[in-house]
């Protein structure tokens, strides 16, 4: 096959290599799964012919004019094989993450003028169909799980036959690389969502960049649990079938830890949050720990804060880290299957340390960064260890270019940015000038070739005294905390600056009980003087890393984490931070009063 120019090319691909046995799989009735390429290809066609008998299809090829088909599911082989029925007949697959509101949904139907729907189970069934009567558009919902009074996803390709096929074929040739491929709403902390319209060129672009940052090795494993709506994912799943590497599903979130041990993956994404809770699940049970096994314990995870990359730390810590890696890290490896040769994160900063300690564990984590609007990547730590750096999300890929602005503001220009904000030229104009996309990032490039985030430019606050605080920096370095789960920085117009803090609560429970501190709830806990005494003594501990403006003055303790569920969080995890300010607004007022 010459040079692939769409993304559903990757089937061709496969087969031409000889395919897989395991292309996609995932658990169906407590066994693993698996499709093979050649079970993936009969799939995807039937789906496509089933699609064009219900009337979906690429009418007049314009973007407004090609069907919109929407997706709101859990990870899972159908995703993709749907994904890809959807491509080849020049229609439009909008994915919508499943934890969505109703109001946003109804709005994001009716914009696109979506014409079929597919969805994982009754929860979301139920809930397109209660604004079904609002969307003129919506003519039909499939159900990938067997629900009640509901068409199940196999009914389309039902209605496939060979004259369907045929047409399939004639539509897939007419498809050029510049054709829109997926129209992807941003989660929006503000505003109504927006419709980035991403072409195959943009996304393939980006993971023909992409691939030789990733670990060399045929017929490679990965698990997938990071939702696929979000670009991040789906492109690394591009990029996995495009280089034969067979994608496993995870069940759930709570399943990745029993998951891991069963697929043994080679690589797996995942954003900053999920790797926090990895390392504090492995703090705990070294807290746990006692005599000679608590002692190695922490004489390693001693060892692995001090590791560098590229540097040379002599022998007498190399043999260490050797004897370190072979007696306490090797563990820690086990835990996630044994054969894992890298994890790719990204979606929000991750915390250095984070990095240099599982890197010196042998796990080496890619952390990389990009948008919606660019495909998503724009730089990332390669695999190799020339090509990373931590504090950085490392070197630019190749076609990517970057300049940055005279306020700070990270300018990226390439095959990767997108076409455009579907039906909102206005909103394009604004962030795309002289085909440079603005990202909101602040960033500098270090040693002239690692960029470097700072902060996010609308973040960025003044305190009353008119001094700038980056709030970003601050956040990450009280992460480091075994006692910090998560924290707001706050202070936009005041005298100085605030936090508000989620304890790490095993972790505070357990240096109550050490230190005979009684308590029957969370909110009791928090309010104990020696509770509060010791996350005085924490944060001062952090002070000294910040300058005078940016010292943590005052803090509250918080009883409840945040969640996507409750609202504080992105469905990628990152902090909604007006609506955190919002509602503890209370809470803000008496770190002031």
């Amino acid at each position: 096959m010459t040079q692939p120019t769409r993304l559903f090319d990757c089937i061709a691909l496969q087969l031409e290599r000889g395919g897989l046995e395991d292309m996609l799989a995932a658990k169906e009735r407590g066994q693993w799964k698996k499709y093979s390429s050649a079970a993936v290809k009969e799939i995807v066609d039937h789906l496509s012919a089933g699609l064009l008998s219900l009337g979906a299809g690429p009418a007049d090829m314009s973007i407004e004019g090609r069907d919109k088909i929407a997706v709101i599911s859990k990870n899972r082989p159908e995703w993709i094989m749907l994904d890809l029925a959807v491509q080849q007949i020049g229609a439009v697959l909008v994915p919508v993450y499943p934890t969505i509101g109703v109001n946003d949904l109804e709005f994001i139907f009716n914009d696109a003028k979506v014409k079929l729907v597919f969805v994982n189970d009754e929860e979301s069934f139920l809930k397109v169909h209660s604004i079904q009567g609002r969307v003129p558009s919506l003519q039909k919902i499939f159900t990938f799980e067997h629900v009640p009074n509901a068409e199940h996803w196999k009914t389309v390709n039902g209605l496939s036959s060979p004259e369907g096929i045929g047409q399939v074929r004639a539509i897939a040739e007419k498809i050029q690389y510049k054709d829109l491929a997926t129209l992807i709403y941003t989660s929006g902390t503000t505003g109504t969502p927006k419709g980035v319209m991403l072409s195959h060129e943009n996304i393939l672009s980006n993971v023909m960049a992409s691939t030789p940052c990733f670990p060399p090795g045929e017929h490679l494993r990965s698990l997938s649990f990071l939702p696929l709506n979000h670009i991040f994912e789906r492109m690394v799943s591009y990029l996995y079938l495009f280089r034969g590497t067979s994608i496993y599903y995870a069940e759930s979130l709570d399943t990745i830890g029993p998951n891991l041990l069963e697929v043994k993956p080679h690589m797996f994404t995942t954003v900053p949050r999920l790797l926090e809770k990895v390392y504090d699940k492995i703090m705990q049970k070294g807290n746990e720990l006692t005599g000679i096994k608590r002692k190695l314990f922490f004489w390693a995870h001693e060892l692995a804060e001090r590791f560098e990359i590229n540097t040379q730390q002599g022998a007498w810590y190399d043999f260490q880290l050797a004897l370190a890696n072979k007696l306490v890290f090797s563990k820690w490896r086990e835990g996630l299957g044994n054969e894992i040769k890298c994890i790719v994160t990204g979606g929000a900063a991750c915390q250095v340390r984070l990095i240099r300690i599982f890197t010196a564990a042998q796990i080496r984590i890619m952390e990389g960064y990009g948008l919606t609007e660019t495909s998503p990547v724009i730089a990332v730590n390669r695999f190799e260890e020339s090509n990373r750096k931590f504090g950085t999300v490392g070197p630019l890929i190749e076609g990517v270019e970057v300049k940055i602005a005279e306020d700070g503001e990270i300018l990226c220009k390439g095959p990767n940015v997108m076409m455009g904000y579907y039906k909102r030229p206005d909103l394009t104009d604004e962030v795309i000038h002289d085909g440079w996309f603005s990202t909101g990032d602040i960033g500098m490039m270090v040693d002239n070739k690692f960029l470097k985030i700072t902060d996010r430019k609308k973040e960025l606050f003044k305190t009353s005294g008119g001094k700038y605080v980056a709030p970003l920096p601050i956040e990450n370095r009280l992460k480091e905390s075994l006692f910090i789960e998560q924290v707001l920085v706050v202070g936009p117009e005041r005298k100085f600056v605030g936090a508000l803090i989620v304890p790490s609560f095993p972790n505070v429970e357990d240096w109550c009980r050490k230190n005979s501190i009684p308590f029957t709830n969370k909110e009791e806990m928090i309010r104990h003087p020696k509770v509060i005494d010791l996350f005085k003594d924490l944060v001062e501990s952090f002070n000294k890393y910040f300058n005078h403006v940016e010292q943590v003055k005052k803090f509250e303790l918080l009883p409840n984490e945040w969640s996507v569920d409750t609202g504080e969080m992105t469905p990628k995890l990152s902090l909604k931070r007006k609506v955190i300010m919002e509602k503890y607004r209370d809470a803000i007022e008496r770190i002031y009063a």
